[in-house]
């Protein structure tokens, strides 16, 4: 039981997350622009992956769609992790290893609605 409250919790977090990432994506912040306008995407590529974002966190919010929301957006951390590794930019993939392990523990845990209990 309390291992399913703190996987809710950690899946809150990781919707949050998600849709606060996604949406800054989305919107094209300068600080986005910036950081991926080094790696060649541009407005548009970054709407995109902002889009399939904040689509992965709300996948992961329902037990049917939730590995693939989870794989999506792990898919999409991971993306960012090899664009600063090609950068050798140690930095940037210390900051985001911690949001991919989160994803990954979520997967582990699995969804907490799954045999239709809390």
């Amino acid at each position: 039981m309390i291992l399913k409250i703190i996987n809710s919790a950690l899946i809150l977090v990781a919707v949050f997350m998600g849709l606060k990432q996604g949406y800054v994506m989305f919107s094209g912040k300068p600080e986005m622009l910036e950081m991926f306008g080094k790696w060649n995407i541009n407005k548009t590529g970054l709407m995109a992956i902002g889009a399939v974002t904040m689509l992965s966190a709300l996948l992961i919010l329902f037990p049917k769609t939730f590995v693939w929301g989870n794989f999506l957006m792990a898919a999409g951390i991971l993306l960012i992790i090899c664009f600063h590794l090609h950068d050798r930019d140690l930095k940037g993939v210390v900051i985001e290893l911690p949001f991919l392990l989160l994803n990954l523990i979520i997967i582990y845990l699995q969804h907490p609605l799954k045999n239709g209990s809390l």
